[in-house]
């Protein structure tokens, strides 16, 4: 696991912290938090529906066309307007708990990994920066995959 650093700017300073992912969960490669990310027509009739079934607003920025619900430790991400399709994602150095890690597996590692294991990201990541990056992998059935490191 690398130390990857974590600037303390913006709304992810100030989630709770933990430092670092516990080590009991199962699990291969640690991908960080967990949800789906919801391509929406209309970003505020989804809101209701979704908060109709108990999610609550956390996050985003609706003005932007963006939000993050929770319900318990589900997570959705609502976007209107962002994506073509519905897609699962993951965000290293995150809990489902909204917890910041301090140490964890940074989003390079895990591309590097993924592509040494055969895996080929359709949107690759930028090698040797550091910070906030993503990358989109393609499962066999077409389902995306967005894994995304907000710091």
């Amino acid at each position: 696991m690398s130390d990857a650093g974590a600037s303390d700017d913006g709304p992810m300073a100030e989630l709770p912290t933990r430092d670092s992912a516990d080590p009991a969960l199962p699990g291969s490669l640690e991908l960080g938090a967990f949800s789906v990310s919801l391509a929406v027509a209309d970003l505020d009739r989804s809101r209701g529906f979704y908060e109709t079934l108990g999610f609550e607003a956390v996050g985003g920025d609706a003005g932007d066309g963006w939000l993050i619900l929770k319900n318990g430790e589900t997570t959705l991400g609502l976007f209107q307007g962002m994506f073509d399709a519905n897609m699962l994602t993951f965000n290293p150095g995150l809990t489902a708990r909204m917890e910041r890690l301090e140490r964890f597996t940074d989003i390079r590692e895990v591309e590097s990994r993924l592509v040494a294991a055969g895996l080929e990201p359709v949107m690759a990541g930028e090698p040797g920066a550091e910070g906030p990056a993503s990358f989109t992998l393609v499962d066999p059935d077409g389902n995306q995959i967005l894994v995304d490191q907000f710091f």
